[in-house]
C-alpha cells in the first residue's frame, strides 16, 4: 500500500472533526439513585449512537477505544471500564473494520466514595470521555459529562436511579463472566489458536472469539465445530501481534444466550495455553493443519516500495549528497588500485553502511511502537500535541532546506574526519555516516518517511527503510562497478541548490495540511495560537540562521543560538494544544428556532454573531469566556449558550442583525426567562459586563 496514501487515509479520518459531533451523544448514568459513604457504586458512559454509526470496544480492531478521564471530588477512586459484549463491526461492503457497539450503550465503571461523606449533601461525579465514531467515514469525539447524587446514610434502601438506573443495572447483570459449570482451555501453534469450550447443554449460535489484546487477528474468519456439548472454535493469529502471547483472553459472543435464565451474550476468557494441537478442525467437519490459517497481506506493497526506492535516490541529488558521488567512487578506485573487484567490493560495503544506518533506524522505530503499543500506536495523530509537533518538525526542516539556516554543517565536519578512514571499514563507515552524519540534506525526506511509518505494521517499516537505503545506495554502487560512468555524471552547480529549495514546497504543503487537520482537533482559539506559535518557531529557526550562520563571531553566534532557543521555546509554549476542560462553554448553533424552544423552557440564552475575521470577536470570547466565575455563573444557570457564525455570508444571520439595526459583528445578546426583550450588551466585553448583565 502507498506509504503516503496510509498516512493520508490515518490524518483524513482526523480531518473530519471539523464536524458536529451529534453522532454520538455522551452523558453519564447511575445506577443507583444516592450515594452512600464508604459504599462503591456504578456509573455508565452512556453512548447513543445515531443509526449506522459505531463507537469501539478495548480492542478495536481499526480504530481506537472510548476512553475516561475523571475529575471527582477528593477522596474519591474510579475503576476501570467494564466492557459489555462488542458486536462485530461491519462496513457498507459487508467487510469487517472492527469490534465495538452501536445504538445505545452503557460502560460501566465503578466508583469508590469517601468514608466522610455528610448525608444530606450532594456530589458532583464528572469527567471527560474521548471516543471514536464511524460509519462510511470516521470521527473523533469527545463531550464533557457531570451527574449530580445525593449522599444518603447507609440504611436507605438502594433505588435505582430515575434516569437510565434500570439499564445500567441491566448492562451489569449481563457484563461477560464464565458461568462455573462451563470449562474453557486453549491451545496455540504459530498461525493459529483452538480454543474449546466443554458443558454446553446447546449448539452456540455464530460464536465469535474477541480478543482483548490483539492476539487474534480480528477480520478474518473463525471456524467451529460442535459435538457432546463441546464448543471448538479455530482462530487466526495475526502476523501483527507483538505481546507475550502466552495466554488466551477476551470475549467469546454467541447471538443467543450462554445461560438460559439471563440475556448472557458473551462469555470471559481468560486461560493460558496448553500444547499446541497437531490439526485444527473447520467447520465443515474436515481436518487440515493448523498452520493453514489465511494471513493477510498488502496487494500495494509493490506501489509502496516503488515510492521509497525513488524517495531513496532523489536523496542523492541533494547539494551535500550529490557533489562527493564522484569523489567516493574515485576514492575506491584509488584504494583498491586497479583490480576492480576490490573496487566493486568497496561499493558493497558502502552499500552494506547505509543498510545498516537506515535498519538501525527502522529497529529504533520498532522499539518505540512495541513500548507504545498499550497506548494505542498509530493514533498518535489523533493527538493534537502531536500533530501540532510534527507540523513544527516540517516547518523546521522546509525552511532549511529554503536556506534560511544550514542543517547539520558540524556533523558534516565530523563525518569527513571518519570517512577518511582506508580500506573496508572506512567505506563502511563512510555508507553509515553518508546517512546518519554526512549527509544533513537527507532530514527533511526522513521525516515524512518516519510519519508514515507510524502507519504501517513494523515488517513493512524495515522494508519500506530497506528499499529506501537501496534507492540511496544504488548509484555508488552502479559507479563502483562501472567507474568508468563516474565521467557521465552532471556537473555539480546552482541547479542543486535550486533543487533543494524546490523540494522544500511540498514539506511547506504537509505544514498546511497539519494546520488542517489541527484546526479540526481543537478550538478557534487553540488553532489560532498554533499557527502564531508556528509563526514564533519560524521567527527563531531564521534568528539562529541569520545570527549563528557558519563563519560568524563567536559573541553574535551565541546571540543566535540563544535567541533562536528562546523563541523556539516561546512558540511552542504558546502555540501547545491545550484539551478543553470539563466545564468550558460549549456553543450550538444559532437558530430563532433554538431560540424560541430554550425560552419556552424558561431557560437563559446567550446569543454570539461572531465571525472568524472579526478580531474583536475572537477577543471578546478569549477574554470573557476563560473566566472562571462566567463560566461557573453559566453552568450554574444552564445558560444556553448560540453561536451565530457570520463568517460566511449567511442571509439568515444578516436579516436577524438588521432586525436590530446593525450590520456588523461583534453583537451579542442575551434572554431571560420572564422577559419580553433581550439584554443588548456593548461591542466590548468584560467579564463583568457579561455576568452584571445575566444577574439584573
Amino acid at each position: 500500500m502507498n506509504f503516503l496514501r496510509k498516512l493520508s487515509a490515518v490524518l483524513a479520518s482526523l480531518l473530519l472533526t471539523q464536524v458536529a459531533f451529534a453522532q454520538v451523544e455522551a452523558s453519564l448514568a447511575s445506577a443507583d439513585a444516592a450515594v452512600r459513604p464508604g459504599e462503591p457504586i456504578t456509573v455508565a458512559l452512556r453512548l447513543e449512537h445515531e443509526s449506522h454509526w459505531h463507537s469501539y470496544w478495548i480492542n478495536a480492531g481499526t480504530g481506537y477505544p472510548t476512553s475516561i478521564e475523571w475529575q471527582l471530588p477528593e477522596g474519591w477512586t474510579a475503576g476501570e471500564i467494564q466492557w459489555p459484549t462488542p458486536s462485530i463491526i461491519r462496513d457498507s461492503h459487508g467487510t469487517i473494520t472492527g469490534n465495538g457497539y452501536e445504538n445505545v450503550t452503557y460502560l460501566p465503571v465503578t466508583l469508590t466514595p469517601p468514608a466522610d461523606l455528610t448525608p444530606g449533601t450532594e456530589v458532583t461525579l464528572q469527567g471527560h470521555a474521548d471516543w471514536l465514531m464511524c460509519a462510511d467515514v470516521c470521527i473523533p469525539g469527545d463531550a464533557p459529562f457531570a451527574l449530580t447524587l445525593p449522599v444518603v446514610d447507609a440504611n436507605t434502601p438502594r433505588q435505582p436511579h430515575a434516569d437510565h438506573g434500570d439499564e445500567v443495572r441491566a448492562t451489569i447483570n449481563t457484563l461477560p463472566v464464565l458461568p462455573t459449570d462451563l470449562q474453557v482451555s486453549a491451545s496455540k501453534s504459530a498461525t493459529a489458536v483452538t480454543l474449546t469450550v466443554s458443558g454446553l447443554d446447546a449448539e452456540p449460535t455464530n460464536p465469535w472469539f474477541f480478543a482483548s489484546d490483539a492476539l487474534v487477528q480480528f477480520d478474518l474468519p473463525q471456524s467451529h465445530t460442535f459435538a457432546d456439548g463441546t464448543l471448538t472454535v479455530t482462530l487466526p493469529v495475526s502476523e501483527y501481534y507483538m505481546g507475550d502471547g502466552d495466554r488466551l483472553m477476551g470475549v467469546l459472543r454467541q447471538d443467543n444466550a450462554w445461560v438460559g435464565d439471563r440475556n448472557l451474550q458473551g462469555l470471559a476468557v481468560d486461560v493460558a495455553f496448553g500444547a499446541a494441537p497437531a490439526t485444527a478442525t473447520t467447520a465443515d467437519g474436515t481436518a487440515t493443519s493448523a498452520d493453514a490459517a489465511p494471513a493477510a497481506g498488502s496487494t500495494n506493497l509493490i506501489g509502496t516500495l516503488a515510492l521509497a526506492f525513488v524517495g531513496g535516490l532523489i536523496l542523492n541529488l541533494m547539494p551535500c549528497v550529490f557533489p562527493v558521488l564522484g569523489i567516493k567512487i574515485l576514492g575506491f578506485v584509488n584504494q583498491a588500485g586497479a583490480d576492480r573487484r576490490k573496487v566493486a567490493m568497496h561499493g558493497w560495503v558502502f552499500a552494506l553502511g547505509v543498510l545498516a544506518s537506515f535498519w538501525a533506524l527502522a529497529g529504533l522505530l520498532a522499539v518505540l511502537r512495541a513500548g507504545g503499543d498499550q497506548l494505542g500506536w498509530g493514533f498518535q495523530l489523533q493527538s493534537p500535541a502531536f500533530i501540532f509537533v510534527l507540523a513544527a518538525v516540517m516547518l523546521i526542516f522546509a525552511l532549511a532546506m529554503s536556506g534560511v539556516f544550514e542543517f547539520g554543517l558540524s556533523a558534516t565536519g565530523v563525518g569527513a574526519k571518519l570517512q577518511s578512514k582506508d580500506g573496508l571499514t572506512g567505506t563502511f563507515f563512510t555508507g553509515v555516516l553518508a546517512t546518519v552524519v554526512a549527509t544533513p540534506c537527507s532530514a527533511p525526506f526522513l521525516a515524512p518517511a518516519l510519519g508514515a511509518a507510524l502507519a504501517v505494521s513494523v515488517a513493512e517499516s524495515f522494508l519500506i527503510f530497506t528499499v529506501i537505503a537501496v534507492g540511496l545506495s544504488l548509484p555508488y554502487l552502479l559507479l563502483s562497478l562501472f567507474p568508468g560512468a563516474v565521467k557521465v555524471l552532471p556537473r555539480p552547480g546552482a541547479w542543486m541548490e535550486t533543487f533543494k529549495q524546490a523540494m522544500a514546497f511540498p514539506l511547506y504543503a504537509t505544514v498546511g495540511y497539519l494546520v488542517w487537520v489541527l484546526i479540526g482537533q481543537t478550538t478557534e482559539g487553540g488553532a489560532l495560537n498554533a499557527i502564531f506559535g508556528l509563526t514564533l518557531i519560524a521567527f527563531g529557526v531564521w534568528f539562529y540562521g541569520r545570527y549563528a550562520a557558519p563563519g560568524a563571531k563567536a559573541t553574535r553566534r551565541r546571540i543566535g543560538i540563544a535567541a533562536g532557543l528562546l523563541l523556539l521555546g516561546a512558540g511552542t509554549a504558546f502555540g501547545w494544544p491545550k484539551p478543553p476542560a470539563p466545564n468550558d462553554v460549549v456553543w450550538e448553533k444559532w437558530s430563532p428556532e433554538a431560540i424560541a424552544a430554550a425560552r419556552a423552557e424558561g431557560r437563559p440564552v446567550y446569543v454570539d454573531f461572531t465571525a472568524r475575521w472579526c478580531a474583536t470577536c475572537q477577543a471578546n470570547k478569549k477574554l470573557v469566556f476563560n473566566s472562571e466565575d462566567v463560566k461557573e455563573t453559566f453552568r450554574d444557570a444552564n445558560v444556553l449558550t448560540l453561536k451565530a457564525d457570520w463568517t460566511n455570508r449567511d442571509p439568515a444571520i444578516t436579516a436577524e442583525l438588521a432586525k436590530w439595526n446593525r450590520s456588523a459583528v461583534p453583537f451579542n445578546l442575551i434572554y431571560k426567562p420572564g422577559e419580553p426583550d433581550p439584554v443588548v450588551l456593548p461591542e466590548l466585553l468584560t467579564p463583568g459586563i457579561v455576568l452584571d448583565a445575566l444577574e439584573e
